[in-house]
């Protein structure tokens, strides 16, 4: 008997450790695995715009610095400096919301998403939780709302970027500033918890129907109760960053289902720096693009305002050249959807809904105006009723040479199709246009 009650216990406790183990896991799972509550009509429509400008601004671009993480172990006499000297400085005089949309438009870009408040807590709106704010700066205007008013003005999506980090809120409780104690985060801090819940309801519903939440910071479980405040005011809320994934500064292999959000930075940073800055092409930003559509994700590109609210001349001008690349090719991207094939060689390819048609991106290298290449395409099949044109070109002019032959072929051929295509557009005074040419073919036999 005392041996068998010996081996009851053992085996007792060993299965209360199993079910203790179970329960725990459960419960982090729950945790850690984000809630999407979004409306699946409402992620169609997101996938379909494609394209977005994001925007990360916050008063300590004033310094050129990385947004908010300088305040991670920083010393007591620079937080002072930082929360109390900073914002007294603050006057982006140059800013212009209507500016920044019509660029956006321009550029293909069907919604901008902009830092209402990054993990530093300094509110980039007029918010009664805390004095911390761009209301108490020089410039004493609600950015935020301009930068909504000015979207809605140019049929932009309006999406807001917020976090539940808040360094400043953390000096002011006299909690360390880190990104990793548990007091630290809002699981692990009611009072923290509470505060990003006031905050997040005012920016749902001081500025009418926000679009897109985007939401960062250290902890799953503070996106998904700020997820559910969104989502409790605004059922048609799309929240990317907390239920999607929204990969960042990189673009899966392979594709993902979506929908899906990859977000990159323009330079090296996501705020404004003036020195020690390194800026992407346009083209490889278009080329990113491209890829990140191809895989049926959406592409949101960042940009830093600076102190006074300009794009700086670097940022402007890769933003002029993609803008004049989607105007020429802006139909390729008009209610276009991934095909199963994602690229061949040089070439990506998008289809309309309905397979029939394809474009054709062709990443060529020293393409010189005028010059005519053959391409073999297995992607799809053409038929009889098969057209093909360049995306902006006519097919019938090459500018100064009456005898060139400039317009496009297709056939199919038991090798696949084989098209025939020049660069015969003019883009700029010399000549040279090295961006993608987009291709388009009509009555297609897709099949998937």
């Amino acid at each position: 008997m005392k041996k068998r009650k010996i081996f009851n216990r053992e085996l007792g406790i060993k299965w209360t450790f199993i079910l203790l183990s179970i329960f725990f896991t459960s419960v982090n799972a729950q945790v850690i695995k984000p809630l999407n509550l979004n409306k699946p009509e409402r992620e169609q429509w997101f996938t379909e715009l494609g394209f977005g400008m994001f925007i990360h601004w916050s008063m300590d671009v004033q310094l050129g610095m990385v947004i908010s993480h300088s305040m991670v172990g920083a010393s007591e006499d620079y937080l002072n400096r930082y929360i109390n000297e900073l914002p007294k400085t603050f006057n982006p005089k140059n800013f212009d919301a209507r500016e920044w949309a019509k660029s956006a438009k321009l550029a293909g870009m069907k919604y901008i998403v902009f830092t209402a408040k990054h993990h530093n807590g300094y509110c980039m709106y007029d918010t009664k939780t805390t004095d911390f704010n761009i209301m108490n700066s020089p410039y004493g205007k609600d950015v935020t709302k301009m930068i909504v008013d000015a979207c809605r003005e140019e049929g932009l999506a309006v999406g807001l970027y917020f976090s539940p980090d808040d360094f400043y809120f953390l000096h002011q409780q006299g909690t360390l500033i880190t990104r990793t104690r548990k007091e630290a985060l809002a699981s692990g801090n009611p009072e923290l918890n509470d505060y990003a819940k006031k905050q997040m309801k005012e920016l749902m519903t001081n500025y009418g129907k926000i679009d897109i939440v985007f939401l960062d910071g250290m902890e799953q479980f503070a996106k998904t109760e700020l997820a559910k405040v969104c989502w409790d005011i605004n059922p048609d809320v799309v929240v990317t960053r907390g239920a999607i994934e929204t990969p960042e500064q990189e673009t899966p292999n392979a594709p993902i289902p979506s929908p899906w959000e990859a977000c990159y930075t323009l330079g090296d940073q996501w705020q404004y720096r003036p020195t020690n800055e390194h800026y992407k092409s346009a083209k490889k930003v278009i080329l990113e693009l491209i890829d990140i559509k191809a895989k049926g994700g959406n592409f949101l590109l960042n940009f830093g305002p600076d102190p006074l609210g300009n794009f700086a001349p670097e940022q402007a001008g890769v933003l002029n050249e993609i803008s004049l690349w989607m105007f020429i090719n802006q139909e390729a991207f008009h209610k276009t959807v991934p095909h199963k094939t994602i690229k061949e060689n040089n070439m990506w390819f998008l289809t309309s809904a309905d397979k029939k048609t394809a474009y054709i991106f062709i990443n060529e290298e020293g393409w010189k105006l005028g010059d005519r290449k053959d391409y073999t395409i297995q992607a799809f099949k053409a038929s009889k009723k098969s057209q093909i044109s360049v995306l902006g070109h006519n097919g019938l002019v090459l500018e100064y040479e009456d005898e060139a032959n400039t317009t496009p072929t297709v056939k199919q051929t038991k090798n696949g199709i084989e098209i025939s295509v020049t660069r015969s557009q003019r883009i700029y005074n010399d000549k040279k246009w090295n961006n993608p040419v987009v291709v388009k073919i009509t009555e297609l036999d897709i099949t998937e």
